[in-house]
């Protein structure tokens, strides 16, 4: 291999390359960079490492390789324009929805890109908070799993339990409170209160989407991130209202890697 690309965020190492013509990609905990570095020398002792990502700079303080630093947006960005190219097409222009710890979305228009919103909203709340109703002995997969078994109804108040059979100025489905059945709370499972934190999240997200969709009149979103790698029930959040909103959402499947893959392919 040539070229590896990496992204250190917040809490995850995230890592890319081609051999053979196929794309590897790799994840380590932040806390196992000692680790992490050990492979990758084994790997790729003599290999130029490119880099990008809040932890970056720390991590290639560490690294026997070559190294170049690359900047986080340009990367993100040109990493998606290499997956989408790979794994369905690149629209001319789309709004990007990178849930990393937090979450940025883009507007991208053939190749350029401006960064309209921001919000410390996303998967680093996702996780801290299911930790904090499930205990923090509980694994992502363990998390998403319990999340996809429980029901959010049982803890949102939505506009129906408001106006009942009485004719509503908003779809009866819609969450009037994330959190609002105060008198049910206690009668809730674990699940549930998984399930209705992945709903507040991914509607928080999706309304900040609406945003830059409507301000940029553009209807294709893509959105990338670990938050959502394999986390089926906020995928469906950031889907169910495409027939409102009038959005085509689209979803990679190494969407995480996106930052790793824009700093390889530079």
């Amino acid at each position: 291999m040539q070229r590896i690309g990496i992204d250190a965020g917040g809490s995850l190492i995230k890592l890319a390359y081609v051999e053979q013509s196929q794309l590897h990609v790799k994840t380590y905990p932040y806390q196992d960079k000692n680790s992490f570095v050990n492979w990758l020398h084994m790997l790729a002792p003599d290999t130029h490492v490119y880099g990008t990502g809040g932890r970056w700079e720390e991590l290639s303080k560490i690294l026997q390789q070559p190294t170049v630093t690359t900047a986080e947006f340009p990367s993100i960005v040109r990493g998606t324009d290499y997956l989408l190219s790979k794994e369905t097409n690149v629209p001319e222009e789309y709004i990007l929805v990178n849930i990393g710890t937090g979450t940025s979305i883009f507007h991208v228009n053939n190749g350029e890109f401006e960064r309209v919103l921001g919000s410390g909203v996303g998967g680093g709340t996702w996780l801290g908070i299911e930790l904090l109703l499930a205990g923090c002995g509980k694994t992502f997969r363990e998390l998403v799993e319990l999340s996809a078994s429980g029901n959010h109804y049982h803890v949102d108040l939505l506009v129906k339990d408001i106006y009942g059979e009485q004719h509503a100025p908003l779809t009866q489905e819609l969450t009037a409170a994330n959190f609002g059945k105060i008198q049910f709370l206690n009668e809730s499972s674990q699940a549930d209160q998984l399930r209705a934190l992945t709903q507040l999240i991914g509607e928080v997200i999706i309304s900040l989407a609406a945003t830059v969709m409507n301000s940029k009149d553009v209807r294709k979103v893509v959105f990338i991130g670990s938050t959502i790698q394999g986390n089926k029930p906020l995928r469906d959040v950031l889907s169910i209202f495409r027939e409102m909103l009038a959005y085509e959402p689209i979803f990679l499947d190494k969407g995480a890697y996106a930052g790793a893959i824009g700093s390889m392919v530079e």
